[in-house]
Parts: structure tokens; C-alpha cells; sequence
């Protein structure tokens, strides 16, 4: 009889015991859970996919309790947003875009270059080849380099693609790029064109007056452009050489679609091809975090694992990985293991200037 109460109390003790411990395991799921934070931002199109990338996601989740709610906006765009109350941070992709940021609303709470990457002019092999026998593009090891400063030349000379011996392209020379007022790619490559109109240095407040005009008659010749960098990489991808002869982008668009669409990419291969100006200017990826919230993001993202990644399958620079490019990291043709000829943005009084003729 006692051994069947005794047998009794143990199972007593332990359904008690089993209560116990689910109601603690449940008490320290729901403080977790509580502790998950949804920040919200806008984001530039560009890094929308390594936003997206389950591993970024399940980092960011376990083991810092973020989930993001983000939105794509041009890295102009974003930072003159009327609807900035209860964003946590805005992710641009240059310089200028922070400066403007901060002459509307002054300092921000935190902000840090999370990655970079150049501008760099996507074209296919045809054009390619036909501007190295007009001399304004040069194939060293593989490697397409654009003479920034006999392109820019062509273009303020109005020469037609059949002057250059590109009998097969209509119309006039012409880089096509985001909208410079809206979007970071196109404002880059219209900053980086005004240097070239400046004898090739920097543009300043003493010359950009007399920039200006030849700048906005380069742009003139481009028609609509579009406020999104991947909405306009997927349009060059779809619409064929004839529509958009050459754009400017950011040189982990192709890298990334070599990653991610690899189908794609081997139809594309062969016919796409990246160039790398020179001089050239980089974009700095800038998070503004405008709270405390923002903040601890931008320590999240610094993380080695997401640095990795964020080069490793997405193609951005970062201060630890993409420095020296191998051979193996993508299978894409042409990459510069190094970039050395690059020319500073001119400064955000200039670009403002820039910015406002193309609004």
C-alpha cells in the first residue's frame, strides 16, 4: 500500500514539476517575444534583395530581435520623405543623400557606411567592342575601363552611335541613368559627369555654373528616367541593347544576379558586359538610424556573418570582404580585382545645385 502511495507521489511530483517548467518556458518565450522589435525604414532598391535573404532575416531575428518593415525609395526620395514619424531608419546609398538628410532635419540619431560599392556602366558586348576601336573604352586583362573624360567629350559633342561605327544603334551616345534629383545612381553619375565637364576635376561652386548647361544638355538626351536602380537594371536586362545601349549602376547588381538567377545569367552571359569608368566614384552605403531603435540596427549589420553574406552572395564591398576580388568568388567575366582611379564626389553645396536643376 505504501509503495502505491509512494508511487502516486512521484507522479504527482512530476506532472507539478512538468507544470512548473512549461509555465516558466512559456513565461521566457513570451519575454522574448516580447523583446522582438519591428523597425521600419525605407530602403534603396539596390539592397532590397539582401534584405530578403532568409540567412540576413534569421540573423537579424535570432540574434538580435529584429524583424524589418521596409519600403524601396530613391536614396533622394527617402531623406525629403514627408512620412518619416515612426521610421526607424533610412538606408540611401551615398554621401549627398545623408548631407541633404541632415540640411532638413539636422543630425541624425546615429549614422555608418555599411558597405560600398562603384559606379560602374552596364553594356553589351557589341557596344563594348565598338567603343574600344573608337578609342574611348580600353580591355586590359579581361577588364573593360570606360576614359571617363573622351566619353563625356562624345557625349557634349552630340556624336551619333554611327559616328562611333555602332551602325546597328539609333540616335545619339548616351549613358542612361536614374533621375539625378530622385535616385542615388543617376545623382552619382551626374556628379561624376560634372567633374569631367570641370577639365576633369572637381566640380566646385566656382564652375558649376558654367557646368551646368552642357550637363543638363547630356541629360536631356536621355528622356524619362526612372527614380528605382533596379528598376532600371531589370529594364536593360529585358528590353535589349537597342532601348538602353548603356546604363549606369552599381557594380553588385550583376554580381548579385549572377547569385541569385544564375539561369539568367548563363543566357546573359557573353552578351553583358560591366565597364568600369576611370575616374570612377564610389557609393557609400550611409544607414541613418533616426532613434535608439535605428541604432542598434546599425550594430546588427555589422556583424561579420552579414558582411559575408552581404559580398558573398549579394556583391557589396565591404571593410572585410570584396577588397581583393578572386576569380572564384562569382562567375562573372571582367570584375576589377582593384579599383584605384577614383575621383571624390563634389561637395553637398554643388550637388544641391545639381539636384536642383534636374527637379
Amino acid at each position: 500500500m505504501a509503495n502505491k502511495s509512494t508511487k502516486t507521489m512521484f507522479i504527482g511530483l512530476g506532472i507539478l514539476l512538468a507544470v512548473i517548467l512549461l509555465a516558466v518556458g512559456y513565461f521566457f518565450w513570451q519575454q522574448n517575444k516580447a523583446e522582438e522589435l519591428e523597425l521600419s525604414g525605407y530602403v534603396g532598391g539596390e539592397k532590397i534583395n539582401f534584405l530578403d535573404n532568409p540567412e540576413v532575416q534569421k540573423i537579424l531575428q535570432k540574434d538580435y530581435g529584429f524583424r524589418l518593415d521596409i519600403s524601396k525609395a530613391g536614396s533622394l526620395d527617402m531623406v525629403q520623405a514627408d512620412d518619416l514619424d515612426g521610421r526607424d531608419f533610412l538606408w540611401p546609398s551615398s554621401q549627398t543623400a545623408l548631407e541633404l538628410y541632415e540640411s532638413l532635419h539636422g543630425r541624425p540619431k546615429k549614422e555608418e557606411n555599411i558597405f560600398n560599392t562603384p559606379i560602374v556602366l552596364y553594356s553589351r558586348e557589341y557596344v563594348a567592342k565598338g567603343l574600344v576601336k573608337a578609342g574611348i573604352v580600353e580591355k586590359r586583362e579581361d577588364v573593360y575601363w570606360v576614359d571617363m573624360p573622351k566619353l563625356v567629350q562624345a557625349m557634349k559633342d552630340n556624336k551619333k552611335w554611327s559616328d562611333l561605327g555602332l551602325e546597328r544603334l539609333h540616335g545619339s551616345l548616351a549613358v542612361h541613368t536614374t533621375d539625378p534629383a530622385k535616385s542615388n545612381s543617376g545623382n552619382m553619375f551626374s556628379g561624376l559627369t560634372a567633374n569631367m565637364l570641370a577639365d576633369n576635376q572637381l566640380a566646385d561652386e566656382n564652375n558649376i555654373q558654367k557646368v551646368l548647361p552642357e550637363l543638363e544638355n547630356i541629360f536631356a538626351k536621355i528622356g524619362y528616367m526612372e527614380t528605382s536602380s533596379s528598376n532600371l537594371f531589370n529594364l536593360f536586362l529585358s528590353t535589349g541593347m537597342g532601348n538602353k545601349p548603356i546604363v549606369a549602376g552599381y557594380e553588385n547588381q550583376l554580381l548579385e544576379l549572377s547569385k541569385m538567377e544564375p539561369d539568367t545569367w548563363e543566357r546573359a552571359k557573353g552578351d553583358i558586359v560591366i565597364m568600369y569608368p576611370e575616374p570612377t566614384v564610389w557609393s557609400s552605403h550611409i544607414l541613418i538610424a533616426l532613434n535608439d531603435r535605428g541604432a542598434r540596427l546599425i550594430e546588427a549589420l555589422q556583424d561579420e556573418r552579414l558582411q559575408k553574406i552581404a559580398w558573398e552572395e549579394h556583391g557589396f564591398r565591404t571593410g572585410m570582404y570584396g577588397n581583393q576580388v578572386s576569380d572564384h568568388d562569382f562567375d562573372v567575366p571582367g570584375v576589377a580585382e582593384e579599383i584605384t582611379r577614383i575621383i571624390q564626389m563634389p561637395n553637398y553645396k554643388t550637388m544641391r545645385q545639381i539636384i536642383k536643376s534636374f527637379s
